[in-house]
Formats: structure tokens, C-alpha cells, sequence
């Protein structure tokens, strides 16, 4: 008895077999990917003059029209839980060429960033008008799909495909692999293309076609996220972000009285975050702000034994915080040193994801161009991996137009080569300094505790410098 396996191997076999007479359709540019990249990509390529008459297929694997991009027309009354910071180059970007109109009323600047570590009483306030905008993924996404729709592209300049898979990808030409690539999608249909895009992701499988490496690690860390309504608005418009020995916690402003939250802990940790209730989460968020990582290890120890009522565990948190309030010189300062407080944990918006960072030998190879995930992953401290995306597109853009004014053959690498110049420094530096935020803050080790508090002490009372890597993080990504 064949196993169910065997059985689906043959099936695609005998479908690859059979699609490998038909004729495939031709066209410039396949993107593989729906994410805030590639429809960033396809949106800009039918905005700008010179690339406009490329013909362009966007695949996806999710269903975008029936379910992303609903979004625009009726967003639901809750924030969603998948929020990211976009810095103003990025937003910029996304207005200008790709001709999106976002949902304004969805998006949240923020004004700078307190940031504070857990060992120590070391602070680094920094302080930008609109140095950042929160908006939700889903927004992005939506917006980017309306734009193609009112654009009303004929499908010889433009087709998006949903709810299709990428069955196998080869070379027109087995034995050439400057040779156009061969595209099969489980529909059925074959496209032969100039350039393939892989925006499909951290395994893309437009990468592994390449056979270009991505070389990098787990952090054995998860990043928890949840949407929380807070006690007020905030007196101040920032981010606030607390790096704890077990990683860092960071509570950012969405309109009104919202927020977002990406708790980045243990793996055991990070499960304990999800089963709890939403009371006691919400009075842990609260806590980790406020409290010493003694207090912090010894709600998780009681939660993890049960041996702790949410009554109890809210009751002990609001003594303890009361304390340090108290400890204050003013009661003016709370509002300065510490985040509203959250009140509630809206429906079912936590969620956990594994930590990584990896990174891409080289975005492209003859015909192929990796942007957004594909080529890089980074820990979410910084808030940069979608602006890191968003600076891949727009370089490929400017270096496919530059191709086309040259007349060269958009898919070569003579055409390619200036986009992954251009930006695997810029990225290579942000994924290192991440990196090396996140070992330097993930130790409680006296000595490193000490030489960071002096580092950061020093660096908050040094205006250029501050200013300098407030600006960095600003308009990074570009």
C-alpha cells in the first residue's frame, strides 16, 4: 500500500510532467510574495514612467483579496496584533512612488524613545518630532492592493495571483543558468520571466532556487506580541522599551488610548506569556516597567506552580509599584519615567514568534533579485526589519530604472549588481548592531552590567552622539 506521501509526490510529479508541454507565458518580472515588499515592489513598478510597460505577475500563497484586502474599505474596530514601526523615508517611499494612501487614522507617530535597562538605572532618552510611525501590517497590505485595483492595469501589464502556490521553479535552459526562469504554479500555468523576485520570505523558495546561502542563527528567544488598551492616553507620544535579563520589552503608542506590545523572553518564558490570563499578562506588562527582576522572577516562579490567584498576583504588583512611585521626588515624574498603565488585553491578540537573525550571501544572481525577509531576518528591537524591506525595493526600483534608460536587459546582473551594492552595507550594519545589542542586554553579569550603564549613562549626556543614532534609527532602512 502506497503511503499517502508516495501519493502526493507522484501527483505533483505527473502534474509537473504533464505542465511541462504547455506553453509558458512570457513576461518581465514574476514577484513571489505578497508581503509589504513585493506589493511595494509591483505598486511601485506600474507608479514610475520608465518601468511601467514591464509586465508584471505578483503570486502569493494567502488570500489576499478575500481576506487582507477587505482591510481597507472595512477595518475592524480593534488594532491587530501584527504592528510594525515604519520610519518617515519609509513612509515617504510608500506615498510618493508607490502612490499608496494609507489609513491615517490607524497610525500612530511617536516622538522619540525611553529606553531603560533592567539591571540598572541607565537611560537613554531620545527625542525626535515623528520619528516613527506605528501602523499595522494589514494596513500597509490593504493600501498597496487598493492602489493596484484603482490603477485598473490591464492583465497584460499586470495580474496578481492569490491562492497559488509556486509548484517548481528551473531554468529555461537546464545547462544555462543565465537562462530565462521557468516558473510552474500549481494552477497549472507556466510563466517564463526576465527577473523573479523573491519577496516569499525567511524560506523563500526563491532563494533556495538560487542557491544562494543565507548564513545566521536562532536566538533560542521568542518575541511574544499582544494589542492592549491603556489607563489613558499617553502624556507623552513615545516608545518605551525596557531591556530585562531575559530580553527586551517594548510598549509602543497606537492611537487614542491603544498600544502594541513585543515582549522578547525564554522560550519557557514566552509560553508562560501565552496561557497566563490577560489579567495577569496586563499586570505583568505593567510590572516589567517598574519592578526589579527579583520581583519579575518571582511572579513567573509563582504563576508557572500556580500558586498565585490573579487577585493576589494584581494586588502584590499594585503595592510594590505604588512603592516606587512613592520613591519619586515628584509625582510628575511617573508620567516621564514609565508608560501608562494597561488596563486591558484586547481578545485574542497574543501571539509568539521565533527569534533569528540570517542573512543572504547576495540578493541577486542572473534573474534573480531576494528582497524584505528573503535576504535578511532581524530581532525586533530596533523596529527595523519591514524599513529594511521597504530600502531593498526602493533600491531595486532605482537600479531596474537606471537598466531601462540604459537599455540593458533588466534581469542581468550588469542591471542588479548596483541594487545589492547599495544595500547589503547598509543592512549588514543594522543586523550587526542588533545583534550585538541583544548579547550585550542579554547578561546580567555585573562587570557587562556596569560597562553598558556607564556606556549608556554617558551616550544619553552627549547631545551630537544621541542625536546621531537618533537620526540612524530614524531614517534607517534608506
Amino acid at each position: 500500500m502506497l503511503c499517502r506521501s508516495s501519493i502526493v509526490r507522484k501527483c505533483i510529479t505527473r502534474k509537473l510532467a504533464s505542465t511541462a508541454s504547455i506553453k509558458p507565458k512570457l513576461i518581465d518580472v514574476l514577484i513571489v510574495g505578497g508581503g509589504p515588499a513585493g506589493l511595494t515592489l509591483a505598486s511601485t513598478l506600474k507608479s514610475t514612467p520608465t518601468l511601467q510597460s514591464l509586465s508584471t505577475v505578483l503570486v502569493d500563497a494567502g488570500d489576499l483579496m478575500g481576506k487582507v484586502a477587505p482591510f481597507y474599505d472595512s477595518p475592524p474596530e480593534q488594532f491587530t496584533n501584527r504592528v510594525v514601526s515604519l520610519t518617515p523615508p519609509s513612509k515617504d517611499f510608500l506615498e510618493t512612488r508607490a502612490g499608496v494612501r494609507l489609513l491615517e487614522e490607524r497610525i500612530q507617530p511617536y516622538d522619540g524613545m525611553h529606553v531603560t535597562d533592567g539591571c540598572s538605572n541607565a537611560t537613554l532618552d531620545m527625542e525626535k518630532d515623528s520619528m516613527a510611525f506605528m501602523v499595522e501590517i494589514l494596513n500597509i497590505q490593504s493600501s498597496l492592493l487598493k492602489r493596484l485595483d484603482q490603477m485598473q492595469l490591464p492583465t497584460s501589464s499586470f495580474q496578481l495571483l492569490d491562492n497559488t502556490k509556486v509548484a517548481n521553479i528551473e531554468y529555461s535552459n537546464p545547462n544555462d543558468p543565465h537562462s530565462w526562469p521557468l516558473v510552474t504554479l500549481e494552477n497549472g500555468e507556466v510563466y517564463k520571466t526576465r527577473l523573479l523576485v523573491g519577496a516569499d520570505g525567511f524560506n523563500s523558495p526563491v532563494r533556495k532556487f538560487s542557491k544562494i546561502e543565507s548564513r545566521g542563527w536562532f536566538y533560542n528567544r521568542f518575541g511574544v506580541v499582544a494589542t492592549m488598551k491603556l489607563e489613558y492616553p499617553p502624556f507623552k507620544l513615545r516608545g518605551w522599551q525596557r531591556f530585562l535579563p531575559t530580553g527586551p520589552i517594548a510598549h509602543l503608542p497606537l492611537p487614542d488610548n491603544n498600544a502594541t506590545l513585543v515582549w522578547s523572553t525564554t522560550e519557557p518564558l514566552s509560553r508562560l506569556l501565552r496561557e497566563i490570563t490577560p489579567e495577569q499578562f496586563a499586570g505583568l506588562v505593567n510590572a516589567a516597567f517598574v519592578l526589579e527582576d527579583a520581583d519579575m522572577r518571582y511572579y513567573y516562579d509563582q504563576l508557572e506552580k500556580n500558586n498565585i490567584s490573579t487577585e493576589k498576583l494584581l494586588e502584590d504588583i499594585q503595592f510594590r509599584t505604588e512603592q516606587v512611585y512613592d520613591s519619586l521626588e515628584s509625582e510628575d515624574l511617573i508620567d516621564e519615567i514609565y508608560p501608562p498603565r494597561v488596563t486591558e488585553i484586547l481578545g485574542p491578540s497574543r501571539a509568539r514568534f521565533p527569534l533569528k537573525m540570517f542573512h543572504a550571501d547576495t540578493y541577486c544572481s542572473d534573474r534573480i533579485a531576494l528582497v524584505g525577509d528573503a535576504a535578511h531576518t532581524t530581532h525586533p528591537l530596533a523596529g527595523q526589519g519591514l524599513n529594511m524591506g521597504q530600502g531593498d525595493v526602493e533600491a531595486l526600483v532605482k537600479a531596474l530604472e537606471t537598466a531601462s534608460k540604459r537599455g540593458l536587459d533588466v534581469g542581468s546582473m550588469l542591471s542588479l549588481q548596483p541594487f545589492w551594492a547599495e544595500r547589503y552595507p547598509i543592512n549588514n550594519m543594522l543586523l550587526g548592531m542588533t545583534d550585538k545589542l541583544h548579547k550585550i542586554y542579554g547578561t546580567d553579569f555585573g562587570p557587562v552590567v556596569a560597562l553598558r550603564s556607564l556606556g549608556v549613562n554617558a551616550l544619553n549626556n552627549i547631545s551630537p552622539i544621541k542625536n546621531l543614532i537618533t537620526n540612524l534609527l530614524s531614517d534607517s532602512g534608506k
